[in-house]
């Protein structure tokens, strides 16, 4: 039995008779983490935490009041066992198990979790998100001082490409002189087709090849690609997607996920003809969430939703249980695949990063979109195949103390967590998505990203 709490530092756990004292230890990856594996007889057991000094119960687990105060519950049968009905707590959200199950307890994907929230609740929870949202604009994003890049589209792709990796940004708007207007945005994706279209031609990628391209030129030859995929000879180019600073903070949401972009620049005009613009921000959702966890800190009771772990609710995408299919898995690779399949793999699954796990899916690292803007650090683009170099290879050559990217960088949590911790944690910059690992193995279960919480949350 695996067993986990978020109390604190200074975890124990009391179980046998309340005789034995085993202390816990922090999680590797996630330190405000603790766990202890105890091996247990098949039966019913009871057990409860002292965190420094005070006596404390997981109200998210099966419990009940006993000779020892309120206590958890754990059943581990011998096959064909069954749980007695006088064991069958009702949870703190007033929803009655007829039985629970280990899986409840330390996160077994393989069995089933009975949902905790009713439709009403959920329904409420909505309403009350989509309210605050829609009675708030982007004026409230704009922080106190901060910078905003933007790129001439005049510039080499190459070297706009060193100033993203430089300054630590996935995306920046592109400015156009000659219109006097901003017209779309370079990303790390622009990046990674670029270096796939490249060597599908059968050429080796070249400081001087990189130096021809102009942004505008990148661009207008990916029109011309879209259009021969699509087969219908139309041009069809993408209008940059933007918002106002008036706008309402659902508006913008839905720009996002309907655009299915990263971010949405935050533009002024002075005048009424649209000239002189100003660009203010780049909205993200990171950045709203992190407006909605603020103004519901304070009143997380009316948000029901906001208590329940992450395990009983539909958000995110999970490892499929046995014998199941799933129409979306989740991808993962090997650490010694090449780099022309993980980027492939980020395009074809239209995925921001994909977990990097070992021969037991135990997470090693992770590979994103924005980790290919390190190949214009020392121009190591013009010297690497994309089918000779491994995706660890490629991570070292991303490695820099100096490098805007150093940190963590896995972010982890774990499917008995509550939405609201999770919410907190991507609401911090930079953070677009949480892996869902297995306490102690940091087996990858799962992945939930900013898109998915916004999408649950709007319904």
């Amino acid at each position: 039995m695996t067993m986990n709490n978020h109390f604190g530092s200074e975890c124990v756990s009391y179980l046998r008779r309340w005789i034995d004292h085993i202390p816990m230890s922090p999680m590797e990856g996630c330190p405000t983490v603790f766990q202890v594996i105890c091996s247990l007889t098949p039966g019913y057991h009871q057990y409860k935490f002292i965190v420094d000094g005070e006596w404390r119960y997981d109200e998210h687990q099966p419990f009940v009041s006993g000779n020892y105060g309120v206590s958890n519950t754990v059943f581990l049968p011998r096959e064909a066992d069954v749980i007695p009905a006088t064991f069958s707590p009702t949870g703190p959200m007033g929803s009655n198990r007829s039985k629970t199950n280990l899986g409840d307890i330390v996160g077994d994907p393989s069995q089933d979790v009975t949902r905790g929230i009713s439709d009403a609740d959920l329904e409420v929870s909505r309403h009350r998100v989509s309210a605050f949202l829609s009675t708030h604009t982007a004026y409230e994003l704009l922080p106190e001082s901060g910078k905003v890049i933007a790129l001439d589209v005049k510039l080499p792709v190459k070297q706009a490409f060193h100033i993203l990796h430089e300054q630590g940004v996935p995306v920046a708007p592109l400015w156009d002189f000659s219109k006097g207007q901003f017209v779309g945005v370079l990303s790390a994706m622009d990046f990674i087709l670029i270096l796939r279209e490249l060597g599908n031609r059968g050429s080796n990628l070249t400081e001087e090849e990189l130096e021809t391209h102009t942004i505008s030129a990148w661009k207008e030859g990916k029109l011309h690609l879209r259009r021969q995929i699509d087969g219908n000879g139309r041009s069809d180019p993408r209008h940059l997607i933007h918002a106002g600073p008036y706008d309402s903070l659902k508006d913008i949401s839905h720009k996002i996920l309907s655009g299915n972009v990263s971010t949405v620049p935050i533009i002024h005009s002075s005048s009424q003809d649209g000239s002189f613009p100003q660009l203010l921000h780049l909205a993200s959702l990171s950045g709203i969430l992190k407006c909605i966890c603020r103004h519901f800190r304070h009143s997380a009771s009316t948000l029901p939703i906001l208590q329940q772990p992450i395990c009983s609710i539909p958000l995110g995408t999970w490892v499929p249980k046995i014998g199941e299919s799933d129409p979306r898995p989740v991808a993962v690779l090997r650490p010694n695949a090449s780099m022309g399949a993980a980027l492939s793999l980020l395009v074809q699954a239209d995925v921001s990063s994909i977990p990097i796990v070992d021969e037991n899916d135990s997470l090693l690292d992770i590979y994103s979109r924005s980790d290919i803007t390190a190949l214009a650090k020392d121009k190591a683009y013009a010297q690497i195949h994309l089918d000779e170099i491994s995706i660890h290879q490629a991570l070292q050559l991303g490695q820099d103390a100096n490098s805007p990217y150093n940190g963590q960088r896995c972010h982890m949590c774990l499917r008995s967590d509550p939405l609201h911790k999770v919410m907190e944690r991507l609401a911090s910059p930079g953070i677009r998505r949480l892996l869902i690992v297995e306490a102690g193995s940091k087996r990858v279960e799962g992945i939930i990203s900013l898109s998915d919480v916004f999408r649950f949350l709007l319904g």
